[in-house]
């Protein structure tokens, strides 16, 4: 445990560094799945790892270690962990499990609004075409979701463009992307060192879904065209306070400012990306790494417990 324990907090150092790799030289979808796996998991060690450090703290008490049938004075000896680095890791905790608890009610509240708000919009084949000259389109999630267009994007976009922008939007509700979303988000609440992490799969659902309307129609140039025309006419919009839907869910016009749009249109101008098996190999090794040093340093806490028994 003297070392098991503290190898997730130094994985969690280093990790961002491969966030901007990930992001920009792996395939999107895969991008997508490694990085929200990796702050998921990550979050969850990092934050098992405090827990296990604060324990050390707790059967130094000797009311507590009473409780517990614990010898207080053994476990003085031969902890570990010293009793400042115990404390700091309770009060870390602490903040961690409050600020994950409050992200999922968050979350939790802002899905089941939009779901509400997805079943309360009058839809044509999941499309909902709303009265606005303000360009704008986003993805409401729901069972079933629904796309939600204004005129002012619409009357922007030739027919060709138009498609692409559905199949865009689509994209984001066939593969649960506000899912990937939540669950990096999860664990950069869990631990703020991971929020590269999550910021990069906000980008990397967008080249997803952006990845997907090439596929569908075959012209990877006019999909890096239609996002480019999409985020101007979306700059040069009057700004304005955005309406029930967009509050709802926190983004505007997905398809034309969400994530670096000079880099998603460089992007869609080069070759598909492929799988990059060397950064999908480190990343799997990393959260491997992660996963076993946790529960090795979980088992050394409960051959503790069971050495400083009274």
């Amino acid at each position: 445990m003297r070392i098991a324990v503290y190898i997730p907090l130094l994985l969690s150092l280093l990790a961002p560094l491969g966030a901007r790799p990930l992001a920009e030289r792996c395939e999107p979808r895969l991008a997508t799945w490694l990085l929200t796996a990796s702050a998921l998991v990550l979050g969850t060690a990092t934050t098992i790892s405090l827990g296990l450090l604060a324990v050390t703290g707790l059967i130094r008490v000797p009311q507590l270690a009473t409780l517990g049938h614990w010898s207080a004075h053994t476990a003085q000896r031969d902890d570990p962990a010293e009793l400042s680095v115990a404390l700091i890791a309770g009060l870390l905790l602490g903040a961690a499990v409050l600020m994950a608890a409050r992200m999922l009610w968050r979350r939790a509240r802002t899905l089941a609004a939009a779901i509400l708000e997805a079943e309360c919009m009058p839809a044509e084949d999941g499309l909902v075409v709303v009265e606005d000259e303000a360009p704008e389109a986003f993805a409401v999630p729901g069972l079933p979701g629904r796309v939600v267009v204004s005129t002012g994007m619409l009357a922007t976009l030739d027919e060709t463009e138009r498609r692409i922008l559905l199949a865009h939007e689509r994209a984001h509700l066939t593969a649960h992307h506000y899912a990937f979303v939540a669950l990096a988000q999860l664990g950069a609440a869990a631990n703020p060192l991971l929020r590269p992490l999550a910021t990069a799969v906000t980008y990397t659902i967008e080249r997803w879904a952006d990845e997907t309307a090439a596929a569908a129609t075959g012209d990877r140039e006019r999909v890096a065209r239609t996002v480019g025309k999409a985020a101007l006419a979306a700059h040069h919009a009057p700004a304005r306070a955005p309406g029930a839907a967009l509050a709802i869910l926190g983004r505007r016009a997905p398809l034309a400012t969400a994530g670096p749009v000079p880099r998603r249109v460089a992007a869609l101008l080069a070759p598909p990306f492929g799988r990059h098996p060397v950064l999908a190999a480190t990343t799997a090794a990393v959260l491997a790494t992660a996963a076993l040093s946790t529960a090795e340093a979980a088992h050394d806490l409960h051959l503790l417990l069971e050495a400083v028994g009274a």
